[in-house]
């Protein structure tokens, strides 16, 4: 009889030993509650985790979490390469290694005579990780260049699959994918409940809670289930702190923030037909507020949080002399998903990403604007 996905995710958690858990780049609250949450239950059970984000989420952003021992963005020594010596017919009685240079040597002493060249092999030994764990991905390309530097890595190891997401390409060995379900965290928590509750302790419940906050808007969007807050309140029982998270993610912001969001305020237009709210921003906007584009998918949900009656949200911004970037959001994933379609670009962290060859904001945003127009993606 076959095993169903949790039972399947109970298997290869408890028989793993060393765990790379990856979330992609610029990742949701979601994606870094998850993971840490995941992290904290491996390390529990005297698990190896590492988490891995091509890019590390900035230190503003997570440090009211606990903090994991091991994100990196890069992986390395992740596998060994064997030289392997036939030694039935002729022993090696001594060895020594040197690096001069950019050569690194191996010397080998045979027992008698000179060495065979015949009798030297090159293996791959397997990776030191048995399993990988990729949170709020809906493909293995959201993950970044640290997928296509490591593309062998997700062949020969096994993967646990766990989104929410419409559009997952269901890439795992195990696929914990639920639709309906308003994030990871709502999907990992009654999971790790299942394998070890006593690995279920408080930092895992504040970072579970801290993702299941952070995807509903504190359980103000339309994506927020009653097993959401089911989850959220048994998650307080087990210690998270709802009213320290919600105060870090929706009443602390940074200055610098809170100048950048002024900036875009001040610039912000509004198209009735497309139910468009977007602004365009200059380099200088950047320099003033000292901020960079990486602020902008939180400037975004800013906007959607005080615009009620906007569905797309777009921030345009120049990042060469002759080239311009439009970031979108939309109200619902739905919308989302017909925009990406209509420009052929992928989703990626619930936004998506248009590259223009046109200098000109004003024009690039009348553009995005007219095409989208003429589609009727509103009336549809």
């Amino acid at each position: 009889m076959s095993l169903d996905p949790q039972e399947q995710f109970y298997k290869f958690i408890t028989g793993a030993k060393d765990v790379l858990i990856f979330i992609p780049e610029n990742p949701s609250f979601d994606a870094i509650g998850s993971a840490w949450a995941l992290n904290f239950f491996l390390e529990n059970k005297n698990i190896s985790a590492t988490i891995v984000s091509n890019k590390k989420p900035s230190e503003a952003k997570i440090d009211f979490l606990p903090g994991p021992k091991n994100i990196i963005s890069e992986i390395s020594g992740a596998r060994e390469f064997v030289l392997s010596f036939d030694t039935s017919r002729n022993k090696i009685m001594g060895l020594r290694q040197e690096t001069i240079g950019d050569s690194f040597n191996v010397y080998l002493t045979p027992e008698k005579g000179s060495i065979d060249p015949r009798d030297f092999s090159f293996i791959l030994a397997k990776f030191k990780y048995d399993l990988i764990v990729i949170l709020d991905s809906p493909d293995l390309e959201s993950l970044g260049t640290v997928y296509i530097n490591n593309s062998d890595l997700f062949f020969e190891v096994p993967i646990i699959n766990i989104d929410h997401r419409s559009n997952n390409e269901n890439f795992g060995q195990i696929n914990l994918v639920d639709i309906t379900a308003s994030s990871c965290a709502e999907i990992l928590k009654p999971i790790l409940e299942s394998v070890d509750p006593s690995s279920f302790d408080k930092n895992v419940a504040t970072c579970l809670m801290t993702g299941i906050i952070g995807a509903t808007g504190n359980f103000q969007k339309k994506n927020t289930t009653p097993k959401a807050l089911l989850a959220a309140a048994d998650l307080m029982d087990r210690g998270a702190d709802q009213q320290g998270i919600i105060r870090w993610l929706y009443k602390t912001q940074p200055l610098s923030i809170l100048k950048l969001l002024g900036r875009v305020m001040s610039k912000l237009n509004w198209e009735e037909k497309t139910k468009l709210a977007w602004a365009s921003l200059s380099l200088d906007d950047f320099v003033q507020s000292r901020t960079s584009p990486e602020s902008l998918p939180i400037i975004l949900e800013k906007l959607q949080e005080n615009y009620s009656d906007g569905q797309i949200f777009m921030i345009i911004y120049s990042n060469a002399p002759n080239s311009s970037i439009a970031i979108i959001k939309a109200a619902t994933n739905e919308l989302l998903r017909k925009i990406s379609l209509l420009f052929g670009q992928p989703i990626i962290n619930e936004a998506l990403e248009i590259k223009s060859t046109e200098s000109d904001l004003m024009l690039t945003a009348r553009i995005i604007r007219d095409k989208i127009e003429s589609t009727q993606l509103i009336n549809t």
